[in-house]
């Protein structure tokens, strides 16, 4: 049986900001995913290599491909280690009218088919 509430949390935990407008077009530049991931490379787990952090995107903001289109995934930890890095990301999206998606929570079937 699945926890109801245990659902909700993983549902609200992420969200990913498409690489297309509301009207429908793609979003330019190309490489806008990596360079909004490469600016909130910084914000990282505390403890976990800060050293090399301009080498490594944030697991809480990080370049994805949604159905062929590039996105960005973001984790909502970010607002807890950061809330103005969360404002930004939030109002990033806003500013180029990019559309914002929740990610959901998808158990693993108990048989899966072929």
């Amino acid at each position: 049986m699945v926890d109801t509430a245990q659902t909700d949390k993983e549902h609200a935990s992420e969200f990913f900001i498409l690489g297309v407008t509301s009207n429908g077009k793609q979003f330019r530049p190309s490489d806008w995913a990596e360079r909004l991931c490469g600016v909130m490379s910084c914000f990282n787990p505390e403890g976990a290599g800060a050293r090399n952090a301009h080498l490594l995107f944030s697991p809480y903001v990080r370049p994805t491909i949604v159905n062929g289109v590039k996105s960005v995934v973001v984790n909502s930890k970010l607002h807890q280690i950061e809330p103005m890095a969360m404002h930004f990301v939030k109002e990033f999206a806003k500013d180029n009218d990019l559309q914002v998606v929740d990610a959901c929570f998808l158990p693993y079937p108990d048989d899966p088919q072929p």
